[in-house]
């Protein structure tokens, strides 16, 4: 009987190991650090002037310069630390409070599921852009505050699939038997049905992140993220548009940086989802 009830859960991970994954993994981990460290990928001050306004891509300024002189790799590099953060604090809000809801909907049934999954519906209702402004109006402007409206916008969606995933298990025949040899509930949760129920929850995380990216960059070009002069990837590309047509490298290269991090992070999502698949 301990045999049918012992099982293994996917191991995904693998496949972030395949040549397919390495160049978006490598993306992302320069994205990481610099966040973390800013200051070993350049010595230039983000916020002060270095040179003449508006000048273009060189060797000197690999992005350019800004209006003000100020140099835009180095602001975009110092940026990664306010877009990034603010994107794992928002995964972070709606991967543990969407699935706190989703896994005690899914494992309890009834009443309870019942009431927490119109919760989710009203929330699904609303438009993302809409609520995540309603919520950053109410806590003040900056980075922090957009990143929890951003991830609350996230909240349904990880508590829908994580009530899925727990009750397409839950009525798995492994579980069954772990309940016949004398399982708990609360021990059959832990030991059988959240192993097997969250790799999908947390291939969502990966794909949560670069959506959370382009969110709270969003957030920042409309004004509702950190203020200026603090460097920030929506931010950046705003202070950019009016120059659009004299210095396109304000825009473009900042807005290249952002769309290559979230298509390293939507990769690195398949690759999880397929590796859980195989």
């Amino acid at each position: 009987m301990s045999g049918a009830i012992t099982t293994t859960a996917p191991s995904p991970w693998r496949a972030l190991l395949r040549p397919g994954t390495l160049i978006p993994a490598i993306v992302l981990l320069v994205a990481i650090a610099w966040a973390v460290a800013p200051g070993l990928f350049t010595g230039i001050s983000p916020t002060a002037s270095v040179g003449p306004s508006l000048q273009a891509p060189s060797a000197e300024h690999w992005f350019g310069t800004d209006s003000t002189g100020r140099d835009v790799f180095a602001r975009v590099i110092h940026g990664a630390s306010q877009s990034i953060s603010g994107a794992l604090i928002a995964v972070l809000v709606g991967l543990v409070v969407g699935t706190t809801i989703g896994v005690a909907a899914g494992a309890t049934g009834g009443l309870v599921e019942e009431a927490l999954m119109r919760v989710v519906d009203v929330l699904l209702a609303i438009p993302s852009l809409l609520l995540s402004l309603s919520v950053v109006i109410l806590l003040g402007f900056g980075t922090t505050n957009a990143a929890i409206a951003v991830g609350i916008t996230s909240i349904a969606v990880f508590a829908r699939l994580a009530r899925s995933q727990v009750v397409g298990v839950r009525v798995s025949e492994y579980v069954e038997a772990a309940y016949g040899s004398g399982g708990t509930a609360l021990g059959v949760l832990w030991r059988h049905i959240l192993p097997n129920s969250l790799t999908p929850v947390i291939a969502l995380a990966a794909l949560q992140l670069g959506s959370a990216i382009l969110q709270i960059s969003t957030l920042g070009f409309l004004g509702y993220g950190a203020p200026p002069p603090t460097p920030e990837w929506g931010l950046l590309i705003a202070e950019g548009r009016n120059y659009v047509a004299t210095a396109w490298w304000l825009t473009v290269l900042p807005g290249f940086v952002v769309v290559l991090v979230v298509l390293a992070t939507n990769r690195l999502s398949q690759a999880i989802r397929g590796g859980e698949a195989a």
